[in-house]
């Protein structure tokens, strides 16, 4: 029970994580019907802004996170404008190979100007551990936890309790009528990408804390679990992303703790292939019919 307890415990550090990229994938969704395949290199940068941040301007991690989540949110709205607002009306397949195409140019610009050699994440928030019974949990591991839970409360009070969130909410059910209703769709649009890209951020940051390490290509595989955490929660609903993200960190740790790490990856996408084959609509999603 203390090992099922530990790994469902060190489950929901990872979770968390994967549960503020998903956001980001499921907002922009939401909105645009776009698969930003990017997001998973915006938390890259996050992390190596939020690194900046801590070793050279030496600022402590509250700090680092806030201008870590700015500089992310800066970056979508900047991507956003140039590369996927001239294919608003584009086909879907032109702009998800646009999406592919900033992902490989945010990856291998920040290769070129800082090498593709991992770096040691500094230890901003020490190394005190605190036993409850025979478990065991970090600080890294509560403030994950503590951040995830406070960011995730702050979205869904920017989703639904202001004017900005209510504008987020018609132009992803109807971008037309939104429009007629006086609504500024682009920069409603412009708004969820800084949103999506700042969780991103802070999610950088919170795995450079947790991992100690840091690399150009470290967005590729948390990117695509995330992914695969939105559409099993249901992409383009918001609790599905958080509830999908968690269910995913703990999957993955229960199958590396009680089978083999070699697995856990393999796993992942094998549950993003039952949902696509059994729900399409992920677990919190609603099945909508496409006129043809």
């Amino acid at each position: 029970m203390d090992q099922l307890l530990q790994q469902l415990l060190n489950g929901l550090s990872l979770g968390s994580i994967y549960a503020l990229i998903a956001l980001g994938y499921t907002m922009v969704y939401g909105i645009i019907k776009l698969i930003n395949f990017a997001h998973g290199d915006i938390y890259m940068l996050g992390a190596y802004i939020g690194f900046a941040a801590i070793t050279f301007a030496h600022l402590s991690f509250i700090p680092a996170l806030l201008i870590s989540m700015a500089a992310c949110a800066v970056l979508g709205m900047v991507i956003e404008k140039i590369a996927y607002k001239p294919l608003r009306h584009a086909s879907r397949i032109a702009v998800l190979i646009t999406a592919i195409g900033v992902s490989f140019f945010l990856e291998y610009t920040t290769m070129f100007f800082v090498g593709a050699t991992p770096r040691a994440f500094p230890q901003v928030l020490g190394s005190q551990f605190f036993n409850i019974g025979n478990v065991v949990i970090s600080m890294q591991q509560i403030y994950i936890i503590v951040v995830t839970v406070i960011l995730m409360f702050m979205l869904q009070f920017i989703v639904h309790k202001t004017k900005t969130g209510k504008a987020m909410r018609a132009v992803s059910i109807d971008q037309d009528a939104a429009q007629l209703m006086g609504i500024k769709v682009d920069s409603t649009i412009s708004f969820t990408f800084a949103i999506g890209s700042a969780l991103a951020g802070a999610a950088g940051i919170l795995v450079g804390i947790y991992y100690n390490t840091i690399n150009p290509l470290m967005g590729m595989t948390p990117g695509i679990k995330a992914f695969v955490a939105a559409v099993f929660g249901g992409i383009g609903n918001i609790p599905g992303a958080m509830v999908g993200g968690v269910s995913i960190g703990m999957i993955e740790t229960l199958v590396a703790g009680y089978g083999s790490s070699m697995y856990k990856d393999a796993v992942v996408y094998l549950i993003l292939i039952l949902v696509l084959l059994i729900k399409p609509s992920g677990l919190l999603g609603k099945n909508t019919r496409e006129k043809v």
